[in-house]
């Protein structure tokens, strides 16, 4: 069996004796801090490995460098090979483990993200896709160099600097399509309405299958997966700025079934909207 078991999760932390890491988080490294990255590293690891964050508090990348492990992605295992890249928004559950029998190497980026600023990772960035993971790599690799070696400041910022210009750039989506860009933004701006493949896909004049195409491509979603990451991307930001309760709340992001609204939301986050509240309250 090569995933573990399904929710309930629990806060995990499992190296294994082959595991391999190079870390540096905001306390060893000040110039971090200017772009609100709390940690980041390059890791080679095996089975046993495996990581559960249950409601890290910023954006996560992860770049697939070499071999392959699997990452658990808005409530589905996906396999993640060489040059994949995927990337999570602040506050939901990140999962991720080493396959037996398989070496995996990695570099991986986490942001600090308080609730009231626009988080890196949003609501129109991709989930995996097949770009930008080696740039990544080789950009923490130099850091890693530099670190090691002479640890020059201002080299130091350069590279940190490359990181964070690196990642910002993957999570910026729809570099080949305006039109699909633009579409999402009217989306996001209605999204009580009740949207369907083919009203979404005739809103910018192309097939429901090369809308579909493209949305695979640039998000690594279908469509209506994308529609779903956007209303619980809202339902978050509800929960954690205002007092509506939970009925009007679904209401408001196009759910009209407080059933399943929650369904959907525990698939992303991995909490339901009450304990997602109930959490933040607590910060």
């Amino acid at each position: 069996m090569d995933q573990p078991p399904s929710p309930p999760f629990k806060e995990t932390t499992v190296d294994g004796p082959r595991t391999r890491r190079w870390a540096v988080d905001v306390k060893q490294c000040p110039e971090l801090k200017t772009h609100r990255i709390a940690w980041l590293g390059l890791d080679t690891v095996h089975a046993p490995y495996r990581r559960v964050r249950l409601a890290p508090s910023g954006s996560f990348f992860l770049a697939t460098l070499a071999g392959e492990g699997r990452v658990l992605l808005e409530g589905k295992w996906a396999r993640v090979t060489a040059g994949s890249l995927c990337m999570a928004p602040p506050r939901v559950l990140n999962a991720f483990h080493a396959v037996p029998g398989k070496r995996w190497d990695f570099a991986w980026v986490r942001y600090e993200e308080p609730s009231w600023l626009k988080p890196l990772v949003g609501a129109a960035s991709p989930l995996l896709v097949k770009q930008g993971a080696f740039e990544i790599g080789r950009a923490l690799a130099g850091l890693r160099d530099e670190w090691s070696g002479d640890r020059d400041p201002s080299q130091v910022h350069h590279w940190v600097s490359l990181v964070h210009g690196l990642a910002r750039r993957s999570a910026r989506p729809w570099r080949s399509d305006s039109r699909i860009g633009a579409l999402w933004e009217t989306v996001g701006r209605e999204l009580a309405t009740d949207w369907k493949l083919p009203t979404l896909a005739a809103r910018c004049a192309v097939s429901a299958e090369h809308l579909r195409r493209i949305c695979r491509r640039e998000l690594g979603r279908t469509p209506m997966e994308h529609l779903t990451y956007i209303r619980v991307q809202r339902a978050q930001e509800l929960l954690e700025n205002s007092d509506g309760k939970l009925e009007a709340i679904a209401a408001q992001v196009g759910y009209h079934s407080g059933t399943v609204f929650a369904r959907a939301f525990i698939r992303c986050v991995g909490l339901t909207p009450s304990q997602f509240r109930e959490r933040g309250a607590k910060r």
